[in-house]
């Protein structure tokens, strides 16, 4: 099954950037106020060379990176197949990420205040093995309208790796607690049985 990113996922983009824009012309602004350190310098001395540069940060940062998100979303996809999570993205570079569910030990749901006003969420996936990212998670599904259905689905997926009697900690190991606890308590007693014939 394919999952394509919802067109919400760039309107997000685009909201992150204009807080970004904002947040550049509100630094402008301290530093008009701020950077006057001479009587001789006015604050509208300093806004005839500030103004100018801030707006043409902001208007080339604007034209850089909103093409950028365009094509990043357009290439990113999801595949839900039987046994693993494929997903594909990059621009230049194409990556092809697999996530199989053997490996996958938590999902985590991710509802930014942008995703809450749009109506998204993104599923962040992650693995028994160490993860590559600082953010201990391996990969991370953005963009999605259904989410509590998926979100079910590929737990249900994972589930059906481990038998029904067991349940997934936090390793991503199948711990049969009694079964296992029996187990080990009756090696133990052979042991020391052992030991102790010996000794």
């Amino acid at each position: 099954m394919e999952i394509k990113p919802n067109k919400k996922l760039f309107i997000k983009q685009l909201y992150v950037l204009l807080t970004i824009s904002f947040l550049v012309l509100l630094v402008a602004a301290i530093l008009q106020i701020a950077i006057p350190l001479d009587p001789k310098v006015s604050a509208s001395n300093v806004a005839v060379i500030l103004w100018p540069i801030t707006f043409g940060v902001i208007i080339l940062f604007w034209l850089i990176s909103a093409p950028i998100i365009k094509l990043w979303i357009n290439n990113l996809s999801y595949y839900i197949d039987e046994d693993r999570i494929t997903i594909h993205k990059g621009i230049l570079s194409k990556i092809k990420q697999n996530v199989p569910y053997r490996a996958i030990t938590d999902f985590q749901l991710h509802r930014s205040l942008y995703d809450r006003f749009l109506g998204i969420a993104s599923i962040k996936l992650q693995t028994a093995g160490q993860s590559p990212t600082a953010t201990g998670f391996e990969a991370k599904l953005s963009g999605l309208i259904d989410w509590d259905d998926l979100l079910e689905q590929l737990r249900a997926k994972v589930k059906r790796l481990y038998p029904s009697s067991g349940t997934l900690d936090t390793t991503g190991l199948i711990t049969k607690e009694n079964d296992i606890l029996e187990n080990i308590l009756e090696e133990l007693k052979g042991i020391r049985n052992t030991l102790e014939k010996e000794h």
